[in-house]
């Protein structure tokens, strides 16, 4: 699946900037403005639509409930507020989800993930269960829940499952893209794993069927955080 567009829109600059450092993180984003009210908003949108709005509920001049009911077809949106009682002004909107300032990291993932499910299942409808690749001469059906882990041997990849080995001429970062975003992630520059056949964390090694892949110490805090909110 193609990275998740977005805006975030905030007049606070501090809060633009903790989201932005957030959507970063996550690693399935595309951020692709930030703005500091609704009009600027409403201007960028015209040149440049996205799928997803994080958006301040209470911005001067318009707040963000009332500008996306004003749009026709309004991206979809998570709404961040400072004010608990302002998280049932769009109650009636079809929004993912309503995060409250101060915003944890663990929180942000909670909703960044629902909007990651929303866009698999609503953008590839039926999304594809396996592919193909050649290896030794044949093309080898890869079943995607039976994948254990990917792990890239510079212009090859090894795609271990829970049943056999197959090698195939690739690089890692071209798999990646081959494979359904919300059942793998990237652990170290050289492995891929299936989130739901880890079974333990143990220091900076993950235990995967009866192999153990490592975490790069770069990409540790955010392997952690996704590993342990994805099972919430």
């Amino acid at each position: 699946m193609a990275p998740i567009t977005c805006i975030i829109t905030d007049d606070e600059p501090f809060a633009r900037k903790g989201l932005q450092g957030y959507v970063e993180k996550a690693g399935f984003f595309d951020l692709k403005a930030q703005c500091e009210e609704a009009m600027e908003l409403s201007a960028v949108l015209k040149q440049q639509p996205v799928d997803l709005l994080f958006l301040d509920i209470q911005m001067p001049h318009l707040t963000g409930v009332d500008f996306v009911k004003s749009l026709q077809n309004p991206p979809k949106v998570i709404f961040t507020t400072a004010f608990k009682e302002y998280a049932t002004d769009g109650f009636d909107l079809d929004v993912l989800d309503y995060l409250l300032k101060p915003i944890s990291f663990e929180r942000f993932m909670k909703a960044a993930f629902k909007a990651k499910d929303y866009f698999d299942q609503n953008t590839n409808g039926s999304e594809a269960s396996y592919l193909f690749v050649k290896s030794e001469g044949k093309l080898e059906k890869i079943v995607f829940d039976e994948v254990l882990f990917v792990q890239g041997l510079e212009n090859y990849v090894v795609i271990q499952t829970t049943s056999r080995k197959i090698i195939t001429h690739s690089t890692l970062k071209a798999f990646i893209d081959k494979l359904p975003q919300r059942k793998f992630l990237q652990t170290h520059k050289s492995y891929i794993v299936a989130y739901d056949k880890v079974n333990s964390i143990d220091g900076n090694m993950l235990d995967v069927g009866l192999h153990q892949i490592p975490i790069s110490r770069q990409m540790r805090e955010q392997v952690m955080q996704l590993l342990i909110n994805r099972g919430r």
